[in-house]
């Protein structure tokens, strides 16, 4: 599938997948920046997109920088969305993490989705889970 990609500044560098196989884009910050333990910050990546309806844009952490403690928040992206996208980046660790201009700072994956329609209902379907939440299966 080809998506439409615009960039924003001349010296955007664009995201791509860094290997054969890849499922996801390596994205790049075009700015600078110190994300102090427990302090978030948002990093413009200089692109926007178009794709069609029924597929969905997912940021996503970068292992290269997880290891460090950076942990992406939140980050879909509609296909109706035209501006720049970015990453909203948090500092997990216990230590500064500073991104140069041109680092890599998140993944984008373009996914399909399914568009759905809610019906409004007085009682869902029984299962063995039922109502069960975190841990609902155990640890082993």
């Amino acid at each position: 599938m080809k998506i439409k990609i615009k960039k924003i500044y001349p010296n955007t560098k664009l995201p791509f997948y860094a290997k054969e196989g890849d499922v996801a884009l390596d994205m790049f910050s075009r700015e600078e920046g110190v994300i102090d333990p427990g302090e978030r910050a948002v990093f413009h990546t200089g692109f926007a997109l178009e794709f069609p309806n029924g597929y969905a844009a997912v940021v996503k952490d970068k292992s290269g920088v997880a290891k460090n403690g950076i942990a992406t928040i939140g980050g879909v992206f509609d296909a109706g969305y035209r501006g720049e996208y970015n990453a909203q980046l948090i500092n997990l660790s216990d230590k500064p993490y500073k991104v140069e201009v041109g680092d890599k700072v998140a993944q984008l994956m373009i996914i399909p989705v399914e568009i759905v329609e809610l019906e409004e209902v007085d009682e869902l379907s029984e299962t063995e889970r039922g109502e069960g939440r975190f841990g609902s299966t155990g640890l082993k």
